[in-house]
C-alpha cells in the first residue's frame, strides 16, 4: 500500500499541492515512528524488572498515552491535507528504516538505556521533519514543535534513570 498518494482531490486551503504531498510524507514518516514508539514502550512496560521496576512501570503508560494522542493527531492532520494515513501493523513494517526493539525481559538499566536510544532516533528525526515543514506548513511544523516538546521530557524522565550524579549516561 502506497500511502504517500494523495486521495484526495484537495488540499488545506492556502497550501499548494505540491507542498501538502511533501508535508504529508514527512507527517506519514512521524506516525510510523510514533506507533512504533508507544508499542515499544508497551512492550518495555511489561517486560522490565528488578530494582525501580515499579517507577519505570508506571512512568511508561502515561508517555504511551501521550504518544498515542500524537499518533491521533498527526493522522487527521494528513487526512486534513487530503492524504489516507496508514496505521496497520503491515503498514508500520514496511516503512520503518530501523531494526525492532530487541531486549524483552530485561532489567531497567538495560531497558532504559535501549529506549534512551530509540528516543535519541525519534526526537532527531523529528527535529529533522520540523526544519523542513517550515517551508512546507507551519500548521503541521508547529503541531510537531509541540510533540517534540513532550518527547524531550519524556527522554529526560528516562534518562533520569541512568544517568550518574556527574551528569554521564549508562551506555
Amino acid at each position: 500500500m502506497n500511502t504517500s498518494d494523495k486521495t484526495a482531490e484537495f488540499t488545506a486551503p492556502g497550501i499548494k499541492n505540491e507542498s501538502a504531498q511533501d508535508a504529508i510524507a514527512l507527517l506519514e514518516d512521524r506516525l510510523v515512528a510514533l506507533l512504533d514508539l508507544q508499542l515499544t514502550l508497551k512492550h518495555v512496560h511489561w517486560n522490565v524488572v528488578g530494582p525501580n521496576f515499579i517507577g519505570v512501570h508506571e512512568m511508561l503508560d502515561p508517555q504511551v498515552d501521550s504518544i498515542r494522542e500524537m499518533t491521533d493527531t498527526i493522522a487527521e492532520r494528513i487526512a486534513t491535507m487530503g492524504g489516507v494515513p496508514a496505521g496497520t501493523p503491515q503498514s508500520i513494517v514496511d516503512r520503518r528504516s530501523w531494526k525492532d526493539y530487541s531486549i524483552g525481559r530485561g532489567l531497567v538499566t538495560e531497558h532504559l538505556v535501549a529506549l534512551d536510544k530509540v528516543y535519541n532516533g525519534v526526537n532527531k528525526d523529528h527535529r529533522d521533519a520540523l526544519n523542513k515543514l517550515s517551508e512546507l506548513d507551519p500548521v503541521s511544523e508547529d503541531m510537531l514543535t509541540g510533540q517534540l516538546a513532550e518527547l524531550e521530557q519524556f527522554q529526560w524522565f528516562v534518562r533520569a534513570h541512568i544517568e550518574s550524579a556527574s551528569g554521564e549516561l549508562k551506555s
